[in-house]
């Protein structure tokens, strides 16, 4: 077996603590000194993979370029490290199980018994082993760490076999290139205010139980936590007092690593893992302490109405909405998301809850720019019609994304070329008038993995010219972005279409397909089949939703006359002489999440469980 080292991300007490992030943390400040970071995560559910989840389950669904439809952390691991990820980085139950069985129907297995142990297990290490080799980023270079996060909760029955292949791989991998962070939530109840530690040592021998000791213990909690309770937590569950690491709730997410890298962890690492850091100046973190810094003192706001279907659960649109804050964030804003239920937007709406149809109605009015994302089936998809109208009419900046790609389609069919009853054939397959039609190649008639997924090709058509998207896009006459979408344009309808002043400006490959449209005469009005926002990253936010942040405070003009670049007032955010690392962690107030300042609580230091 190769050196590969590795890190175990496992999660105690409840789950959706943040493990994803603290995953994205330990990789980001590993990336920062040099070392070449690859990441796993492990789903114990028995799907093959999350293509089939309503959003509600698990949030949004993350599509990889290799058309991988996965859990939405390994959409954090690739924001976070600048990294592509492939569809075998995502382990799920399903993926295993499926794997020992149809090698145990090829005979692979010699008419053995296949069981849980040995044969389960085995296939879970080998196939972390597999994957741990496998380049992510433009270097092409074999990573050097690996970084697994195993989903759910220690003790859940779900992740067992999970647990147990672990045991076994500390071993198999040696201790010198294994370790094991565990990720807990300490609560503090309002009544006391003290912070209990008692669900985190029962966390921490259940794990201890199970065969594996953690290296780190990294406390969630709502609000910094005192040297006491650290030091308790590190009497009773068995680790050095500096290798208990307190993450209270922060303003923004980028201040995690720079948080986490404050308390040692390189050198830890560096130690344990045997990783060969010889050295690293203080500013290797530097270009997240400038963008924490610079998201901390963001002194204006743009409003953005989110037109979705899932608004009750907003990790449904968590790549939209991290896709929002890049491109605000870029030119120095910070963006407010109004999230509307389409479904309000609707006339019938008016006669069964007029309240929440007239509050719909104002949110979209209020708003700055409107951007109406992707989705499935019918409802709902009227409100979406609706809002496309609004602001193709009013001069609204409008951004939409696959569904509303197809629904601004529609309106315009309905509502400028008079196609009454224009429709897609998702929603109504009797329509008189198909203009969005299903792809037969895509229509198997199943759910999983049957769509046009994955990263392809959008070519700029030559009549593109001087349109607002193809600039965006810095004049490039492909691109490529990511899909997820059985439905399409109807051919038949877009000479038509096109004649009455939407313009399909970018096509597939073959022309055959409809990519990009936008609308004349109009400050900015575009929508895309594919999803530019699973390739959106802090530093390197997406064009489409650059022109809607910009379009929406009226500043796309002068950002496109001078070529795409911002003025001096959008770029300088901060003084170059306070240009260190550690003038902007002070700006980024770490000092409040000093574990050691007593005063965080009261003066009583007698933390009782």
């Amino acid at each position: 077996m190769s050196n590969m080292k590795y890190i175990l991300v496992t999660g105690g007490v409840i789950s959706g603590v943040g493990k994803g992030v603290i995953a994205s943390s330990f990789g980001t400040i590993l990336k920062s000194c040099g070392i070449e970071v690859t990441s796993i995560k492990i789903d114990p559910y028995i799907n093959l993979d999350a293509g089939t989840f309503s959003p509600y389950e698990h949030g949004e669904v993350f599509v990889l370029d290799d058309g991988g439809e996965v859990d939405l952390d390994l959409g954090n691991y690739e924001r976070f490290l600048n990294i592509t990820l492939h569809r075998d980085n995502n382990i799920t139950t399903g993926k295993i199980y499926k794997m020992v069985i149809d090698k145990e129907r090829r005979g692979d297995y010699l008419g053995k018994t296949v069981q849980v142990v040995p044969h389960i297990t085995d296939a879970i290490q080998e196939w972390v082993e597999r994957v741990a080799q496998i380049p992510v980023s433009d270097k092409k270079k074999i990573p050097q760490v690996c970084i697994v996060e195993l989903g759910g909760t220690i003790g859940d029955i779900e992740s067992a076999a999970f647990v147990e292949a672990f045991r076994q791989f500390q071993f198999r991998a040696k201790r010198e290139n294994f370790c094991v962070a565990h990720v807990s939530l300490i609560p503090q109840p309002r009544s006391t205010g003290e912070p209990k530690t008692k669900p985190t040592q029962s966390s921490v021998r259940e794990l201890r139980g199970l065969g594996l000791s953690p290296d780190f213990i990294v406390c969630r909690s709502e609000k910094p936590i005192v040297q006491s309770v650290k030091e308790k937590i590190s009497n009773f569950c068995h680790v050095a007092p500096d290798q208990v690491i307190c993450i209270p709730d922060l303003s923004s997410i980028y201040k995690v690593p720079i948080l986490m890298e404050s308390h040692g962890i390189v050198e830890y690492l560096n130690e344990r893992l045997q990783l060969g850091i010889k050295s690293w100046p203080r500013k290797h973190m530097k270009q997240w302490s400038d963008l924490a810094y610079k998201i901390d003192n963001l002194r204006h706001e743009v409003c953005i109405a989110l037109v979705g279907k899932y608004t009750r659960l907003e990790d449904s649109y968590t790549s939209v909405t991290k896709a929002l804050q890049h491109a605000a964030n870029t030119i120095g804003y910070k963006v407010n998301v109004l999230f509307i239920e389409a479904s309000n937007l609707e006339k019938e709406t008016l006669e069964t809850d007029p309240v929440a149809y007239h509050d719909a109605w104002k949110e979209l009015c209020k708003s700055e720019g409107v951007i109406v994302p992707g989705g499935f089936g019918k409802r709902g998809i009227e409100g979406k019609i609706a809002a496309s109208r609004w602001c193709r009419e009013n001069g609204k900046p409008f951004f939409g994304i696959c569904l509303g790609f197809q629904t601004s389609v529609i309106e315009f069919a309905r509502n400028v070329l008079k196609l009454k009853g224009a429709h897609t054939t998702e929603c109504d397959a009797e329509t008189p008038h198909p203009v969005i039609i299903d792809m037969p190649e895509h229509n198997t008639g199943e759910m999983g993995g049957t769509m046009r997924l994955g990263k392809r090709v959008t070519v700029f058509k030559s009549t593109a010219g001087d349109t607002k998207i193809k600039r965006l896009y810095s004049n490039k006459d492909k691109i490529e972005e990511r899909h997820r979408h059985r439905y399409e344009v109807n051919p038949k309808y877009i000479a038509e279409l096109e004649k009455a002043g939407l313009l399909f400006v970018g096509v597939d490959t073959e022309a055959e397909r409809m990519e990009i449209l936008e609308l004349e005469n109009h400050p900015y009005y575009v929508a895309v089949q594919f999803h530019p926002e699973y390739l959106s990253r802090p530093m390197s936010p997406s064009p489409p939703f650059m022109g809607l942040i910009l379009a929406s405070k009226d500043i796309l003009k002068s950002y496109l006359a001078r070529g795409c670049k911002l003025s001096p007032r959008e770029s300088d955010y901060y003084d170059s002489e306070e240009d260190e690392f550690e003038i902007n962690v002070k700006h980024l107030a770490i000092s409040q999440v000093n574990e050691s300042d007593s005063s965080a609580y009261s003066s009583s230091t007698n933390i009782v469980d």
